[in-house]
């Protein structure tokens, strides 16, 4: 019986890797960024998004790369989105999940801007950044959203949210392992009604609800992450304090690291952009924010 299992594990493996080869031979030759991205892991990914369909994969792979060539994620710098992230509304966890996965913090209480391109972009931007830092051997990240401070007035419009997913399904499939939505409140309900149309039923099983008072959720959400990393606004005796102008400083020392990644010529691009500045003297000066505890 566990001969016959092994059997099996084994003939799955040598199929998918038949079909990370026939997805590659069937996106054909691509530039040095595209070729940079299908990395075998990145064709898993999009197989594992259309249930290993290489058809429907190559179809959605190719409109991924038809996007960054036009939306240019890898080249957003943080001078561009700082002023969206002053208030800590998304930013990078200085922790891991448990499985060594690199953690979002999401707080959309902390809305401060209402232009819908410079959230989307800033959030892109988070995604890539937290990519770039996922471990080796990784492929996922977890969230944390904390609704401390949510309501209508800080709420993004349904249409941004609806851009918001269909950039996350469509360009970075598989990215999400889970997502934990801590004491929503009310008002968050017929929001989460109105988005849910638009997510797929793998990403909706990866939403969590975790309620202080429900015993189930909040032990569910403490198996995925230790309790002295969880900030005590998700239940755990960590400490959440967001420095607007320390993750600056980290953001453009990853700046730096993304244009060796990618390749680009960082004082060309900025050229190109308009801005023949160095990215560490064009770092804006942060707002002074108040350290959040809440």
């Amino acid at each position: 019986m566990f001969q016959r299992r092994k059997h099996t594990q084994k003939d799955d493996s040598e199929q998918r890797d038949s079909k990370v080869r026939e997805l590659r031979a069937a996106i054909g030759p691509l530039s040095d960024r595209s070729s940079k991205y299908c990395t075998d892991a990145c064709l898993r990914r999009y197989l594992e998004a259309r249930n290993w369909n290489v058809d429907k994969a190559k179809k959605m792979l190719e409109e991924t790369l038809k996007w960054r060539s036009t939306y240019k994620p890898e080249e957003i710098r943080w001078h561009e989105v700082a002023h969206e992230g002053e208030t800590g509304k998304v930013s990078r966890a200085n922790f891991h999940d448990i499985q060594g996965r690199t953690v979002l913090i999401m707080r959309p209480g902390m809305q401060n801007t209402t232009s819908a391109e410079d959230n989307i972009r800033h959030l892109v931007y988070l995604l890539e950044n937290a990519i770039m830092n996922l471990a080796e051997g990784q492929e996922q990240m977890s969230w944390l959203i904390d609704f401390t401070g949510f309501s209508l007035s800080t709420s993004i419009p349904i249409k941004t949210a609806r851009d918001i997913i269909y950039i996350l399904q469509g360009h970075y499939p598989e990215r999400l392992a889970v997502a934990f939505l801590y004491n929503p409140p009310k008002i968050f309900e017929a929001f989460y009604k109105a988005t849910r149309y638009f997510l797929d039923a793998k990403t909706v099983q990866k939403v969590k609800f975790v309620y202080p008072k429900n015993k189930d959720s909040v032990e569910l959400m403490k198996s995925y992450f230790d309790v002295e990393n969880l900030p005590s606004e998700f239940g755990g005796t960590g400490t959440l304090k967001y420095d607007h102008e320390e993750f600056s400083r980290l953001m453009v020392q990853d700046d730096v690291k993304t244009a060796k990644l990618w390749g680009i010529d960082e004082k060309h691009h900025q050229i190109a952009n308009g801005n023949e500045h160095s990215t560490a003297e064009v770092a804006p000066q942060p707002a002074p924010v108040a350290q959040q505890a809440s």
